[in-house]
């Protein structure tokens, strides 16, 4: 029974570290490798192809073909995918509706862009809406980042820190209509292209790993044969 019993643990534990989603640092990486260093650039390139929807907001959509699997068996993996991986105070499940295989979730990624400025200081977070559509045979992944969350330290860059001032901190957001590359003019620029690279590329990861999780699994080994 003990044996039993730690095997459960060992196969959670490996669910879990599965689906276990980038952090910014890893994302950095991925994305520098993909797309180059040069943010400006790349967002640049990016902002030629994106396109925003009819809410302002940078929505990607993909449809995974999923062979001769159910619509319950498909259910039960991205359920199990979702929530191992959105199961914190930040990132978490807004909707699991199993009779009309519709599953929405709320992401988190921190710190995907910063500037320290004159006066200023930024830290650029997202919460990109994750939402999986389920029937036989298919899954329709909606990835949709409405905005960039911003946490600015007021009097927190250089010239505050050398004249002492307190930084005071202020949440803003700031609307993706008003940032580059959709719109040319902007003070944000440099941390705009980092926000918008970073945010593309974790579009990417999460299609990816869903993709992963409905063709093969969690842990490779869930068959029947057992």
């Amino acid at each position: 029974m003990k044996k039993l019993f730690a095997g459960v643990l060992l196969s959670l534990f490996a669910v879990s570290a599965s689906a276990q989603l980038m952090r910014s640092e890893e994302l950095e990486t991925y994305a520098k490798e993909k797309y180059g260093e040069k943010w400006a650039d790349a967002a640049a390139a990016l902002g030629e192809e994106l396109k925003l929807d009819k809410n302002n907001s940078l929505t990607y959509q993909q449809v995974i073909d999923c062979g001769a699997s159910t619509k319950a068996q498909l259910y039960v993996v991205l359920n199990y995918w979702f929530t191992a991986s959105f199961n914190d105070a930040n990132s978490v499940i807004k909707l699991n509706d199993k009779e009309s295989g519709t599953i929405i979730a709320s992401g988190y990624v921190s710190e995907i862009a910063g500037h320290v400025g004159g006066m200023n200081a930024y830290d650029v977070s997202i919460k990109p809406i994750i939402k999986v559509d389920i029937k036989d045979g298919k899954v329709r992944v909606t990835y949709t980042v409405q905005c960039y969350e911003v946490e600015k330290a007021a009097g927190g860059g250089i010239m505050g820190a050398m004249s002492g001032a307190k930084a005071v901190q202020v949440s803003e957001k700031w609307p993706l209509e008003k940032c580059y590359p959709f719109v040319e003019k902007d003070k944000h620029k440099k941390t705009s292209s980092k926000a918008l690279v970073m945010a593309h590329a974790y579009s990417n990861v999460i299609m990816d790993k869903i993709e992963e999780a409905v063709k093969n699994g969690l842990v490779g080994n869930e068959d029947s044969d057992w």
